[in-house]
């Protein structure tokens, strides 16, 4: 391993060699059943971190395949945020409510500890639903990784229109456990460490740790979005803040919910940040868009995409949230991206489409 430059404003790079294996796209069904089969087939770790879980149908069968592995022997390590505890309309409720969804995701946490799996709540001591929220997704099945895409394990989360990444690379799931640690020391003592970045080639894994105003995926989406001729958005949320003025000044496709789509509170967020900004939205579908990328085009026809967990919105930046995105310039991985968009977020489609 080399020492590479640190990245601007704090935070530290380490070199790669080599690319990244090729990454797979796989939407919320496919990624739950294929982590599934490789969970039941593991031989030295499972590492889940995501701001949801629940057990129902959609995850039954992931969070049996949990518990099977801790009892062969397996290091099975959950850890989920706290807003695990929103209700069925995606508004947070405080802790100290007993309300069904708290109680359910509880017993999951006691269940899977039961079985011998190191289960971690996030941000449950500090009883505040927004700042110092880990919005981190990923799952390290051996040496396979399931990153980069928002997919939260529970029913909805499962149903969104959103996709993850899932790229067989003993490299990039060796740093994503250092990165789960690294979640739980910090979440440990609660507070944030500086943005980390990992170089494989003409990629990089961005993590944002924790820091109010310190995030480094929005940064270099601002960078490559002042590169760029085009822009193509697509994310849960209105871009706003820097990005939302760079991406304003270039041609632009902005695929987000419309507020119809949101729970009264996002509904809310949704519809103000358009009235701010002065962006619309192109998604028309009913299925609620859950995915978070970013596809760059240049004047040159070089591409660049940025994909994970951030919605690139100002406010998670001010709160500190942990977050974790690709910047890749492969062409394949893009070319998946743009699929996942012509096929499930553009045009008209319902609920199941």
């Amino acid at each position: 391993m080399t020492s590479a430059p640190a990245p601007p404003h704090g935070g530290h790079s380490q070199s790669r060699r080599g690319g990244l294996a090729p990454p797979q796209l796989l939407r919320g069904e496919e990624y739950v059943a294929d982590a599934t089969q490789r969970v039941h087939d593991a031989k030295r770790r499972v590492l889940l971190t995501t701001l949801t879980i629940a057990h129902d149908h959609r995850t039954d069968d992931l969070i049996e395949a949990l518990v099977w592995a801790a009892r062969r022997g397996v290091e099975v390590s959950v850890a989920a945020d706290v807003f695990t505890y929103a209700d069925a309309a995606g508004t947070f409720l405080p802790t100290g409510y007993r309300t069904k969804a708290w109680r359910k995701s509880d017993t999951l946490a006691s269940k899977l500890i039961r079985e011998g799996v190191r289960f971690t709540w996030l941000g449950r001591e500090k009883g505040l639903p927004w700042r110092g929220r880990t919005h981190t997704k990923f799952c390290v099945v051996d040496d396979t990784s399931y990153a980069f895409g928002g997919v939260n394990l529970d029913r909805k989360g499962v149903e969104n229109a959103d996709f993850m990444l899932r790229i067989a690379d003993a490299r990039l799931a060796d740093d994503l456990e250092e990165v789960y640690h690294q979640i739980q020391h910090m979440n440990a003592h609660e507070r944030g460490h500086e943005s980390l970045e990992y170089r494989y080639g003409s990629d990089r894994v961005l993590v944002d740790g924790g820091i109010p105003g310190d995030s480094i995926i929005y940064r270099r989406a601002v960078a490559l979005a002042r590169k760029s001729e085009r822009v193509l958005l697509v994310s849960q949320y209105c871009p706003t803040g820097e990005l939302g003025k760079v991406i304003s000044a270039r041609e632009n496709e902005l695929w987000f919910n419309p507020p119809r789509n949101a729970s009264p509170a996002n509904r809310v967020l949704i519809a103000s940040s358009m009235m701010w900004t002065g962006h619309r939205s192109m998604y028309t579908r009913n299925r609620y868009l859950h995915a978070k990328a970013m596809v760059f085009f240049r004047a040159d026809g070089a591409r660049a995409a940025i994909t994970g967990s951030h919605n690139f919105v100002e406010g998670g930046v001010r709160l500190g949230t942990r977050e974790i995105a690709l910047e890749t310039h492969r062409p394949d991985t893009i070319d998946q991206i743009l699929d996942f968009h012509a096929r499930h977020v553009c045009g008209d489609g319902d609920t199941h489409d």
